[in-house]
Order: C-alpha cells, then structure tokens, then sequence
C-alpha cells in the first residue's frame, strides 16, 4: 500500500533549494500590466526555467538524493512533457539513461524537447497512462522510477517557490498554482503555512478535468468525466489518492475556469507582459481574473510556457485551439 503523504517540514524545502541552487531557481516575480483587475496580480514566471517550465526544481532535488546504484539503469517517469523535461535535462548533466512514457495526446513541442535532452520516448494509450500514476510503475519499464507527483523529495523542490514568493512580495495574500496532481500547489503550500500560515493557496483546474473541487465539496475523492483540450499540463479525471490527505489540509480550495478563459489569459499575457504561456501556466491567470481569489496580492504561477506554435497562432488570433 502507499503511503499517504503528509506536508513537508520547511527544512526539506530549504535542504532542497540549496541543493538544487542555480538551476531552476529565482524566477521573476513581475506585475500583470492590466488596467481594470479584480486584484493586484503578479506572475511568478517559471516559464522562463531552462526547460520552460517548474519541474525542474522537484526533478533535481530527488535525483540528486538518489543513491548512485539506484541509479544504475537509468530513469523514467511518466509526464505529458514538463516533469520528462526535467527528468531528462538532469539525467542528461549527469549522464544516466533516460526514459519517458507520455500519454498519446502529448503535445509535439514538449516530445520534441525530450528529444532534445537525449530522453527515449513511449507512447501508451492516456487511460494507461493515468494508471501508471496510481500504480506507480509500468510493465517493462527498469531504472529508478520518479513518481511526477507524489513524492514528497518532488514537492519539497517544487515547494522552493513558495521561499522565493515570500521574498520577493513579503505582503503577498494570496497564490494560485495549476492542479495537475498537486505537487506543485502542496509544495508551495507547506512552504507557506511554516512562514506565513494566513496567505491562501488555491488550486486552478480546467472545467474538462477538474476533479479536485468537487472532492473538496464532498469531503473525498471522487472522478469525473475527463476531455482532453489544449491545456495538457493539467487536470486529469482523479485525484492521485495518496495526495488526497495533503491537498485536503493544505489548499483553501479549486478555482475552476473555462478553455475559453485559459486562451484568453494567454492571449492577454502576450500582449501585455510579452510573457509566453501553456495552458496550464496561464490558468492561475485566468482564475484571479475572475476575482475568485480576492482583491488583494495575488501570485499566479506561470508554471511552463511549452506550447506548440500553432496552438499559440491561433490563440492570438482570437480562437482556442
């Protein structure tokens, strides 16, 4: 059985921002440039990361805990793009093999940078894919696996943003991060809640694969209908059930918004920061738009900015891909 997963200590967190210090971390906390907002938005820009995105932070921190022989075979993970990005950038600096399975939806622009960071490609059916995350491994597959989510040495390297949040806006009220299985908010979130417990974290989901708010509603897991969209890096049709203890206790609860309002946020991004957003990293965005998380300092981490050319065309040209 595996075992539920409780918040970090803060002294993870701080072990892990210096022992990943100089890659992946200190990005930009800039000012969304809009006129009329519900809130006094800022973007916490993790798109501008070496792979484009925060995954970067958790993949090195357990890489760079694992024993030397558990890293013998090589490793793998299973990612839609972002998290094989980081598992393939460090595996690459320190010269392991490389594999990641990747749902068959996966965008081209993040199959092609795991091509380029020298990682091996297998494409398995989505629904297999969702398995994998609750089974934590996959039939064939050797080498030390990296749970994307439920590892706490992977939340506590995400969980370093949480650190730099504080010192770059100390006043900060409130932080929206994408939920994709909540390694990214709980980290942040168990950073928080040592140093200023009263600022909120909230999630963002996407309407098509937003399992969390309704679990929240009903004080426990539940899975609902999952449409795969042109926000990839986020949502699925459940909760991972390890996290369930963690998110329930950490997040002050799910923002949900629209494909439509995810396209517009990146449009808006673009036009007003010049900032290059995926769907997921511009959910936040779009969740603070609609004042859902007050009227104070809100963070929104832009968590990656890997999107496919033509998708992004499409979004500034009005449309949602």
């Amino acid at each position: 059985m595996i075992r539920e997963l409780e918040p970090i200590p803060l002294e993870e967190i701080r072990a892990a921002r210096e022992r990943i210090a100089g890659v992946g971390t200190d990005s930009p906390l800039v000012r969304l440039n809009v006129e009329h907002a519900p809130a006094e938005i800022y973007l916490k820009l993790e798109n501008l990361q070496p792979i484009g995105s925060f995954k970067l932070r958790g993949a090195g921190n357990i890489m760079k805990l694992a024993d030397r022989m558990q890293l013998e075979k090589g490793v793998w993970t299973a990612s839609a793009g972002n998290m094989a990005q980081g598992v393939a950038w460090h595996a690459r600096e320190m010269g392991l093999e490389c594999t990641i399975v990747v749902p068959d939806h996966a965008p081209e622009t993040k199959l092609e940078a795991i091509r380029r960071l020298g990682g091996k490609i297998v494409k398995v059916p989505v629904a297999d894919w969702f398995q994998i995350l609750r089974d934590h491994g996959y039939r064939g597959m050797e080498g030390f696996f990296i749970h994307p989510v439920s590892n706490r040495h992977v939340i506590a390297g995400h969980g370093t943003i949480g650190l730099e949040i504080l010192e770059q806006l100390p006043d900060v009220e409130a932080v929206i991060a994408p939920y994709g299985g909540g390694a990214l908010s709980t980290g942040i979130a168990s950073a928080l809640r040592a140093l200023k417990p009263n600022v909120k974290v909230y999630a963002a989901e996407v309407e098509t694969a937003a399992p969390l708010a309704p679990s929240l509603a009903a004080g426990m897991p539940v899975e609902v209908e999952y449409t795969s969209t042109f926000v990839d890096g986020m949502g699925a049709p459940f909760l991972i059930e390890e996290m369930w203890p963690l998110v329930r206790q950490l997040l002050d609860g799910s923002l949900i918004v629209s494909v439509k309002e995810i396209a517009d946020a990146i449009r808006l991004l673009v036009e007003r920061n010049r900032v290059v957003a995926e769907g997921a990293g511009a959910a936040p965005v779009a969740a603070a738009l609609t004042g859902q998380a007050g009227e104070g300092k809100v963070v929104c981490i832009v968590s990656g900015g890997n999107i496919d050319t033509s998708k992004l065309v499409k979004i500034l040209q009005g449309r949602v891909p």
